[in-house]
């Protein structure tokens, strides 16, 4: 099975990408892997204990690559959540068909499929992740439970990589973008001479249905409330800006890491704070990595749609878009670095806002966590429920001034509509409560 999700081009590009903005922020690449310990907290189920696993892969490899990171983070959850249902069937599974195993060791189920998983698709951090699989399995006592745990997570880790093989994934490098011309067209960001993964918006999505998520669409350059938007990202977002206040500053660099890993942190805390046992940390853990898989698909689907431009690229051409309300500075830069892929929706908010919808639904949305950041080490920022940790990671965008508040608020619509759709799924299948309180319980089928 193939299972490369990028060529071996765009590849190179991704580092490159990562590179650019790990220098930029002064993030050591392997900053999570270097510190990392691999072995089981007692204090952790283990879906937990895998979860922060990922995580640590992920700085060395997909970093700076959010997009494969929400597919890997999908497939890894997905693979756990059927492997521990196929030894208790608490929930619908995602992939149907596995062969019950009542007597299988859930730990040692758990561990495999996750190895399965993450060395298929994160090749080069092999050992790390082996380094862990080999200790969760030694805590796991040798018998024929334990054997059965290995066979059933392979199976699960191996069912979800065939049903997922060939959605769209290798190809979504492909055809390599070419800018348009004239006003209003996505055009390269310096330092980028490429624009990111130009199909993945035609992937098959992990639970809905991409005619229910789409998108009005960017304003039209000659409208007033596109000047106004101009405007204020033009004075927000500026690199020297005046305006922008050193908590602003703090928010656009905090929230600038890769949206899954930042929010699989938050999911991670509050699961452990909660104390979920393995099955109902498989389906929160399983169900925020859809939202923001599909959240990823839907909105680079709508971004290559309409292709819009970037505000460094559009304040520097004010003088062309034909709206006598704005004023061209061919000087201005903004506070972050720009992504290589186009402005509207904003993926970030659509990503940090489908998140949330799952985690409010999950948990209701009055949750007290503290949050850390890869892209600002050393600052803890606190909150008090999910929507409000969206907001300020949509906001961001407009400060990091790399997106229009336009993109910013459809971003939250479309991420939203995807959060309540994903929500419904991988239902209960049993009297058994649910992770949330009951009137918070929700229903659905299956994707």
């Amino acid at each position: 099975m193939n299972t490369s999700i990028i060529s071996r081009g765009a590849f190179g590009r991704v580092l490159s990408l990562a590179a650019l903005i790990l220098a930029a922020l002064a993030v050591p690449p392997a900053m999570a892997s270097d510190a990392a310990d691999v072995a089981p907290d007692s204090r952790q189920n283990a879906v937990v204990h895998w979860n922060t696993i990922a995580d640590q892969a992920f700085a060395p490899s997909q970093g700076t690559n959010p997009m494969a990171q929400s597919r890997t983070l999908a497939i890894l959850h997905a693979s756990i959540h059927d492997a521990l249902n196929a030894i208790d069937r608490r929930y619908t599974p995602y992939t149907p068909g596995l062969t019950a195993a009542p007597t299988a060791s859930a730990d040692a189920a758990v561990a495999t499929a996750a190895r399965e998983v993450l060395v298929s698709l994160l090749p080069d951090q092999a050992a790390l992740v082996q380094t862990a699989y080999d200790q969760a399995i030694a805590a796991v006592p040798d018998s024929a439970a334990r054997n059965a745990g290995v066979d059933l997570g392979r199976a699960a880790a191996w069912a979800t990589m065939r049903r997922r093989h060939g959605d769209g994934a290798d190809t979504a490098a492909q055809p390599v973008y070419v800018p348009g011309s004239g006003p209003g067209e996505y055009q390269f960001t310096a330092p980028f001479d490429f624009s990111a993964q130009p199909s993945w918006g035609r992937m098959q999505p992990f639970v809905i249905d991409l005619r229910d998520h789409s998108t009005q669409g960017p304003l039209t350059l000659t409208s007033a409330q596109y000047a106004h938007d101009l405007a204020y990202v033009k004075k927000i977002g500026h690199a020297a800006s005046k305006t922008r206040t050193p908590e602003q500053s703090e928010i656009a660099k905090f929230w600038y890491e890769d949206s899954p890993l930042g929010w699989n942190r938050i999911a991670n805390a509050v699961v452990r704070q909660r104390g979920l046992d393995s099955w109902e940390a498989a389906r929160a853990f399983t169900l925020v990595n859809f939202a923001m898989a599909d959240g990823f698909i839907a909105g680079f689907n709508a971004k290559y749609k309409h292709r819009f431009w970037r505000p460094v690229t559009a304040i520097h051409a004010a003088d062309s878009d034909g709206n006598p309300r704005t004023v061209a500075d061919a000087t201005w830069q903004p506070f972050m670095t720009t992504p290589p892929v186009p402005d509207y929706p904003s993926t970030h908010t659509v990503l940090g806002w489908a998140a949330a919808e799952v985690l409010i639904d999950l948990f209701g949305d009055k949750e007290r966590y503290a949050m850390t950041s890869a892209t600002l080490p050393g600052v803890t920022r606190q909150y008090q429920g999910f929507s409000q940790a969206a907001q300020e990671n949509g906001l961001s965008r407009l400060y990091a001034g790399i997106h229009f508040p336009h993109a910013v608020k459809h971003g939250r619509r479309q991420g939203r509509s995807v959060g309540q759709v994903v929500a419904r799924a991988l239902a209960p299948v049993s009297s058994r409560r649910h992770v949330a309180d009951a009137h918070n319980s929700v229903v659905g089928s299956s994707p």
